[in-house]
C-alpha cells in the first residue's frame, strides 16, 4: 500500500491494514508471524490488567495507551483468524453490533435499530433482568447448533462458564449463575455463618496435618468469600485489588519510617513492625 493511500484511511483501517502487513509472509514481523490465537493468551491478560491498572490510577493518558494496546490484540486475533479462513474483524464488529441490538429491546424494539428514540419506561435493574433472559435464550440455541444425534448436549447453566476466568471471577459467575435459579441464600446472614464454619472446617484440617485437605478447606473459605462479597454487593476482584494496594501503601511507609531510623525491616522485630503497621493505618493509608 502506498504512503498516500495508507494516511487517507480511518484509525481503525490503518490499524487493521498494519496488522496484516506486520503478518505477511515475505516482509512481515518474525515475532509476529510467529504467534497463534493459543500464543496470544497470556499477552492479551497482560493487557486487561494494564487497562484496569490505568483507570484505578485515573490516569486518562495511560488509559488512552493501554486501550489501544487492548484493541491491537483483537485485531491480532483477527488477523489470525482470517488467515485460518475462521472470521475477520468485519465479523467481530458485525456480531457485537448485532449482539448489542438484541439485547437491549428497550432501546431498539423489535431489534430495529430505525425505533431507535422510543421511549421505554424501565429500570436498570430491569434492564439486567432482561438482559439475563436473553442470555440464556442464546445459550439455549448454541446448545441447539452443537448437538448431534450422537452427542447429546449439556443442559447445565454452568457450562460456558469460562474456565480461563481467574478464580476469583470465575467463583462470583458460577455463584451468580446458580443464584438466577434460586440456589442462593436471600440474605447475607447465612452467608456469614457459611464462611465461619468453612474457617472452623480449616482450622481442624490444620491440626489433622493432612495438606490436601488443608487446600481444600482454604478454597472453601475463598469460596465462601466471593459468595459474601457478591451478597454485600462488593466486586471480590475489586475488593482484593483495593486490599493490595493498601497492604502495599503501608508496608512502603514501614520500610520508609525505618529507613529514616536507620534500620532495616530484617533487624525489627515482629512488635515493632505490628506498631508501625498500626500507625500507617492509623494515617490513613
Amino acid at each position: 500500500m502506498k504512503q498516500q493511500d495508507f494516511s487517507r484511511l480511518a484509525g481503525i483501517e490503518k490499524l487493521i491494514s498494519l496488522m496484516s502487513m506486520l503478518r505477511d509472509r515475505e516482509h512481515g514481523c518474525p515475532w509476529d508471524l510467529q504467534q497463534s490465537i493459543a500464543s496470544l493468551v497470556p499477552y492479551t491478560l497482560e493487557e486487561v490488567y494494564e487497562v484496569v491498572d490505568a483507570i484505578e490510577k485515573n490516569d486518562m493518558v495511560e488509559l488512552e495507551d493501554e486501550l489501544g494496546d487492548l484493541l491491537f490484540q483483537v485485531v491480532f486475533y483477527a488477523q489470525i483468524a482470517a488467515e485460518n479462513g475462521d472470521f475477520n474483524f468485519e465479523d467481530i464488529a458485525n456480531a457485537i453490533t448485532n449482539k448489542l441490538i438484541r439485547r437491549h429491546p428497550h432501546v431498539f424494539p423489535e431489534g430495529d435499530v430505525d425505533q431507535f428514540g422510543k421511549t421505554s419506561d424501565i429500570t436498570a435493574n430491569e434492564v439486567l433482568v432482561n438482559w439475563e433472559a436473553i442470555k440464556e435464550v442464546e445459550r439455549e440455541e448454541k446448545r441447539s447448533r452443537g448437538s448431534t444425534q450422537d452427542v447429546p448436549v449439556t443442559t447445565s447453566i454452568l457450562d460456558d462458564v469460562p474456565r480461563a476466568l481467574p478464580a476469583i471471577e470465575r467463583a462470583r459467575k458460577l455463584q451468580k449463575r446458580a443464584a438466577s435459579v434460586g440456589f442462593d441464600w436471600q440474605d447475607i446472614k447465612p452467608v456469614v455463618c457459611k464462611l465461619k464454619e468453612e474457617i472452623e472446617e480449616f482450622e481442624q484440617a490444620l491440626e489433622q496435618q493432612d495438606l490436601q485437605h488443608i487446600s481444600d478447606e482454604l478454597g472453601d473459605i475463598l469460596f465462601a468469600a466471593v459468595n459474601l462479597a457478591r451478597h454485600g454487593g462488593v466486586e471480590p476482584e475489586v475488593a482484593l485489588r483495593s486490599a493490595n494496594r493498601r497492604f502495599e501503601k503501608r508496608f512502603k511507609w514501614i520500610e520508609t519510617t525505618l529507613h529514616a531510623r536507620g534500620k532495616a525491616l530484617k533487624e525489627t522485630d515482629l512488635p515493632e513492625l505490628d506498631a508501625l503497621w498500626e500507625q500507617a493505618k492509623a494515617s490513613g493509608l
